[in-house]
């Protein structure tokens, strides 16, 4: 299994989402391809009622401290409730590439 894949089984079982979408986005970085360093996660989830962003934010930091802790570096989060999901209509930012690459 790889990475990625681990890292949504986990967002599933404590999240529940109703939308989740995981991008390896390592490539962007100065990691380079094949590195399994940097992630966007996109999560909608009930247990983000009630929550500001920074308290979402711990709570995903929280539940992925082990992976922070052995090789990987970032994640990018988009936490949204449900409702705030239907207004954004699904989307959200894309992320820039990092000032890093090809130095």
């Amino acid at each position: 299994m790889s990475k990625q894949q681990a890292l949504e089984v986990q967002i599933i079982a404590e999240f529940q989402p109703h939308f989740m979408k995981v991008e390896n986005e390592s490539y962007m970085h100065s990691s380079g391809r094949g590195a399994d360093s940097h992630f966007k996660m996109v999560i909608v989830s009930d247990k983000f009622n009630g929550l500001r962003q920074v308290a979402r934010h711990r709570l995903v930091y929280q539940h992925f401290a082990e992976e922070l802790a052995n090789g990987i570096h970032a994640l990018a989060l988009h936490t949204y409730t449900l409702e705030e999901w239907q207004k954004a209509e699904g989307q959200f930012p894309k992320s820039p590439n990092c000032a890093g690459v090809g130095l």
